[in-house]
């Protein structure tokens, strides 16, 4: 039996023993590659463990790294995740902690993510790309519940305030006042009820004397429209009037000149005749008689001659 050969067997099957488990350490050929990734939470961390997976959209993707304070800022814990290459981490992705069903085990979901955003990048004077963050929904509830208490706080101070011994002694002396108006309007009862009786009478006689002048306002509008017309109708004559008296007086000018000493003279001859009438009519009064047997000659006084007819 070669010793030799067994020897070199031993040594090449613990070497090859030695290598295998070397490279199944370190992941064998299947072994994923990762990049980190850095993302700061304002909010506890409570519950989220070393290797507490990391999920987009509901998918592992990878894992928590490393989690530690953030010694400029303590209310800051600074989360390191070692997310498989090729996973889209892009600018507008966020990073929210979340706990899994009611076991209460913590992780954190990426989402966003959209194909129009640039892949992130590590920006100047840091070691990481950092993802933003956003509040968590217990997180979120805190701060409403906080918010509440805190409006709830201040109303019961305010009611408080308002259920003071003065306002309450104010309040019981606005009760009573009440209380005393509303036992005046039960005692004058009747008398509201034939006032309001009273008041519909009104409307009603109110609403027919309104029907009732709807005639008469008709009718004077019409005469309005009458008077506007007759007025229209007066201007007009008045128009055609002026017009007229224009073209008549050249007419008048000439009648003026050629006929005013003839109807003058005519006048004149008018006025004698008009005496000769009246003493005619004078003479008549006094002896009827002159009519018939002409004028008797007057008697001569004595010393005086006659007079013939």
């Amino acid at each position: 039996m070669n010793y030799t050969l067994v020897g070199a067997f031993v040594l090449l099957l613990g070497a090859a023993l030695i290598a295998g488990a070397l490279w199944l350490a370190s992941g064998g050929s299947w072994q994923k590659q990762y990049d980190l990734y850095l993302a700061v939470m304002d909010e506890s961390v409570a519950g989220l463990n070393l290797n507490a997976p990391v999920k987009y959209n509901g998918v592992d993707v990878g894992k928590v790294q490393d989690i530690a304070l953030d010694h400029d800022n303590p209310q800051q814990v600074r989360l390191l995740f070692a997310i498989a290459d090729g996973a889209p981490i892009r600018e507008d992705t966020v990073a929210v902690l979340k706990t899994q069903g009611l076991t209460g085990i913590a992780y954190v979901e990426l989402s966003g993510g959209a194909p129009d955003s640039p892949v992130l990048q590590v920006k100047p004077g840091s070691l990481y790309p950092e993802i933003r963050t956003k509040p968590s929904l217990s997180t979120r509830l805190e701060y409403i519940l906080t918010s509440v208490l805190s409006k709830l706080d201040s109303t019961s101070d305010g009611i408080n305030n308002l259920l003071g011994p003065e306002n309450q002694a104010a309040l019981k002396s606005a009760l009573a006042d009440l209380a005393a108006v509303a036992k005046t309007v039960a005692a004058h009862r009747l008398d509201i009820d034939k006032g309001l009786t009273q008041a519909t009478k009104t409307f009603d006689n109110t609403a027919k004397l309104t029907a009732n002048l709807a005639p008469v306002v008709e009718r004077i509008g019409r005469s309005a429209d009458a008077l506007e017309k007759m007025g229209e109708a007066v201007a007009t004559t008045s128009v055609k009037a002026g017009a007229t008296v224009d073209a008549m007086g050249a007419d008048v000018k000439r009648l003026s000149v050629d006929t005013l000493p003839e109807v003058e003279r005519l006048l004149g001859e008018l006025s004698a005749l008009t005496s000769s009438l009246r003493r005619l009519s004078d003479q008549t009064e006094r002896d009827p008689r002159g009519l018939i047997f002409g004028r008797q000659p007057v008697l001569a006084g004595p010393g005086e001659k006659g007079v013939s007819p």
